[in-house]
């Protein structure tokens, strides 16, 4: 794919991109270092997210069981509605009330998931997502300060798997990946998208945010409303366009900034363009 070749142009060290096909999984086009590791920062929160609902499935703990701050459940949490702060165990608002983004919260979806299976989360995450995937590249860096909410390293290639199984799960009952990442929980709810504002409804699913018709966005003008994701402050980004049937990986070594709010949905565009 010529698109993915603008990725040369981008004022980053280093960057890599794969676009991933919905129907069977084939990588449509690939450029730049495949099997480089890069820190995902919140793209890890995907993974995460997976690993949750495959314990959910599991029979581990229900989605509604009781987590982090008194009335919040494992649900809010995924959903970042839970009312913990952004980067601290702080309460802010009560659940359900504020779409509170938290990598807080995600490190208490961790720790209840390891106290709930007696296994330690970035090896249940191994077990039941990675390894299953052949994501063999893939790991939670547990001296993160917040590792199941920003610490994930992984290569395009790795997450080219992910992003397969996210448009035809294996790992997960279908119903289950639709209801994350296509239905909004709590509906209509306002709150800050890191690097972008405040916007209402600052739709999201469980553990992956919806794009729906927020504007300005890091995904592409383009991108139907129904396209899922999530991006990372380390210059990286994962999103599902289910009306176009694919996916795409975009791993950076620079920091997310103005840079890559210009050229990212440019770069989104031009793949939709492409592929239609």
């Amino acid at each position: 794919m010529q698109s993915l070749r603008m990725i040369e142009d981008w004022p980053v060290p280093t960057a890599a991109a794969a676009v991933v096909r919905g129907s069977d999984g084939v990588v449509l086009g690939a450029a730049g270092p495949q099997d480089q590791l890069f820190p995902l920062a919140s793209v890890t929160k995907p993974l995460t997210a997976y690993a949750v609902l495959v314990a959910v499935e599991e029979g581990v703990f229900e989605l509604d069981d009781p987590a982090g701050p008194e009335g919040s459940t494992v649900r809010h949490l995924l959903a970042h509605t839970s009312g913990l702060a952004f980067d601290e165990h702080r309460v802010m608002a009560p659940p359900g009330e504020r779409r509170l983004y938290s990598n807080a919260g995600f490190d208490v979806l961790a720790d209840t998931l390891t106290k709930a299976s007696g296994i330690n989360f970035a090896q249940y995450a191994q077990e039941a997502v990675f390894a299953p995937l052949g994501m063999t590249s893939t790991l939670i860096n547990t001296a993160h300060r917040t590792p199941a909410g920003a610490g994930g390293l992984s290569t395009v290639a790795d997450l080219a798997k992910f992003a397969a199984e996210l448009q035809a799960p294996r790992l997960l009952d279908p119903s289950t990946v639709h209801a994350a990442t296509r239905e909004v929980a709590w509906p209509g709810l306002g709150g800050v998208l890191p690097g972008f504002g405040h916007r209402r409804p600052n739709d999201w699913g469980l553990g992956f945010e919806i794009r729906s018709e927020k504007s300005p966005h890091w995904t592409g003008t383009h991108s139907s409303p129904a396209t899922f994701g999530h991006f990372g402050q380390s210059g990286t980004f994962l999103w599902v366009d289910p009306a176009a049937g694919v996916a795409c990986i975009a791993l950076t070594d620079r920091d997310f900034g103005p840079w890559a709010a210009e050229v990212w949905p440019v770069f989104t565009d031009a793949v939709l363009n492409e592929l239609r």
